[in-house]
């Protein structure tokens, strides 16, 4: 433990800069166990507890550079920092009150707000009244609760605090069970002060990037503008957090999914919601340009390179430089095309058609497609080295289907669209709505909403019904309620009668043994393996069922052919 005896003397003073290490001294030794780095004597560490030390020259000097190029050192970093991230609520639990009122200080100099705790009532009081986003925490407390059960409260209550645990060498171990439970970091005492200093700077850092990201999934879940997604599925939250981490990266992108499912605007979001906003999009649909068009088109053309070139043309790939090229259906590409897109990407940098010459590119390219692409690779019809190259990461987008949630909130987001459009207000009815989301939608998103466009243009009133929906939609609800009826009637349990025991038309006499087996076995596929529901209508109990079963050579767990 860090306390006034395990410190030496020394000169030097903590701060965030200082090479200055808290440690223990060798019992009878003089020198500090690190050559070159003085130790903090006691009453420094009460002046750094009190505040004392912070306007003092040797504050925040570097150990083994000279005082003059340390102070310039110190102005260089604060004039080059970038914008501060915001303040962290840190919370120290530490029962030695040397140690916690020295981390409160340091945590203070660096711009944080701290507080202090002395055991686990306490700083369950402070967790209680206020929002902490960072613990500093003493696995060794005293009190019937110690710091791990503290730990496994805080991870249970506020998940989103993040914890740095400080613990002892001989208690390691119990550091390692810390960082299983949730811990993100820890300190082992004595620890340097620029350890201490790192530690915050990482939980800070941490910190920003989860409040840049929560503010980024809310701005494509809510935002109303271009590249809108809408969805609060589990599937779609799982893509809202990996769209916030590539956004702001410049790594290509392969998104993959159904026809409609909405590819071009989850890159339009991939791309409006990252540093290269006000830079170009540029969607680029490979399916539909002309194959003997479509290299001039990415890469441009000189003039004269082919008759009817008057003039020379610039290249999609170039022209959004410093933005985002979105090659929508690649796998429509002629392989030979291919091999001149993966040269583009490798070299950053495309050569015209007809022209000598080359001409970088600083786009980033996104890339979608609805086919299996690595089914292609495997059937050489898509390059391997391509599709490597733009799978750097891979976008799955859920269909419709799967994340029926959604249909319900992305209908009435469509109605909400067209009442702005056409200032004319529509609703659906209970019966429209529910079959909507039972219904598959192949065509995903890009059909519901061109059904909701085709009933608020056919309805006769306010509220849409299930005749103001396309027919497919009918003919499904339709179908529906004659299935009902009929699994109805067939789930139905008839009993087994002697007959049906016996092969018809037969004069083989079966014994009693195998009629009771056929009798069994039979409802057992009659009521689709449910054993304990055809325990309960032979009327017999279902150990004696699952013994039988096992005569019949089958397993308590195996299944019947059903």
């Amino acid at each position: 433990m860090l306390n006034r005896s395990d410190i030496g003397d020394g000169a030097g003073a903590p701060s965030k800069a200082t090479s200055t290490h808290l440690s223990h001294l060798p019992p009878g030794s003089t020198e500090p166990p690190h050559p070159g780095r003085p130790l903090v004597n006691p009453g420094r560490l009460e002046n750094v507890a009190s505040g004392s030390l912070r306007n003092q020259p040797q504050f925040g000097t570097l150990i083994g550079v000279p005082e003059a190029e340390s102070v310039k050192h110190e102005t260089d970093r604060r004039e080059t920092s970038t914008d501060p991230m915001p303040a962290l609520q840190v919370l120290v639990v530490d029962d030695d009150e040397p140690v916690r009122r020295a981390c409160i200080e340091i945590a203070s100099s660096m711009g944080l707000k701290a507080v202090g705790a002395g055991n686990v009532f306490e700083a369950q009081s402070i967790l209680k009244h206020q929002p902490i986003d960072l613990i500093l925490l003493d696995l060794r407390l005293p009190g019937p609760q110690g710091g791990l059960e503290l730990l496994e409260e805080v991870k249970t209550l506020h998940p989103e605090t993040a914890v740095v645990v400080m613990t002892a060498f001989a208690t390691v171990s119990s550091a390692v069970e810390a960082m299983r439970i949730g811990a993100g970091d820890y300190l082992t005492k004595p620890f340097a002060l620029e350890e201490l200093t790192a530690v915050l700077d990482r939980a800070g850092q941490r910190r920003h990037f989860d409040l840049e990201s929560r503010t980024l999934r809310e701005r494509l879940r809510t935002s109303r503008g271009m590249g809108n997604i809408v969805g609060k599925s589990p599937e779609m939250e799982k893509l809202y957090r990996i769209l916030s981490k590539v956004a702001n990266s410049t790594h290509p992108v392969l998104i993959l999914g159904e026809t409609g499912t909405g590819k071009e605007l989850v890159a339009r979001s991939i791309h409006f919601s990252g540093p290269q906003a006000a830079k170009p999009f540029v969607p680029v649909d490979c399916g539909s340009l002309v194959p003997s068009l479509v290299e001039s088109e990415l890469f441009g053309y000189v003039r004269g390179a082919f008759p009817g070139a008057t003039k020379a043309k610039e290249g999609l790939l170039a022209s959004a430089e410093g933005g985002t090229v979105f090659l929508d259906e690649i796998a429509e590409l002629p392989l030979e095309l291919q091999a001149k897109l993966l040269r583009a990407l490798q070299e950053k940098e495309v050569r015209p058609v007809g022209a000598t010459y080359t001409i970088p590119i600083s786009a980033r390219v996104l890339a979608a497609s609805n086919r299996d692409l690595s089914t292609m690779v495997e059937q050489g019809r898509f390059r391997k080295d391509l599709y490597f190259r733009l799978n750097v990461v891979n976008l799955k987008i859920p269909p419709l289907r799967e994340r029926r949630d959604d249909i319900a909130l992305l209908a009435m987001h469509f109605l909400d669209r067209i009442q702005r459009e056409t200032n004319v207000a529509h609703t659906f009815s209970d019966d429209a709505l529910r079959t909507m989301v039972k219904y598959d939608w192949p065509g995903n998103v890009r059909e519901l909403e061109n059904a909701i466009e085709r009933a608020c243009a056919l309805s006769s009133g306010p509220t849409l019904h299930m005749g103001d929906l396309p027919t497919q939609l009918q003919d499904f609800r339709m179908h529906g309620r004659r299935e009902i009826g009929a699994q109805t009637a067939r789930d139905a349990p008839r009993p087994l009668t002697a007959e049906k025991m016996v092969a018809p038309a037969s004069d083989t006499i079966v014994s009693i043994a195998e009629m009771e087996k056929q009798a069994i076995l039979g409802t057992i596929r009659q009521l689709k393996g449910d054993k304990l529901m055809a325990a309960k209508l032979l009327g017999i109990g279902k150990t004696t069922l699952y013994r039988k079963l096992k005569e019949y050579g089958i397993p308590e767990g195996g299944e019947l052919d059903v």
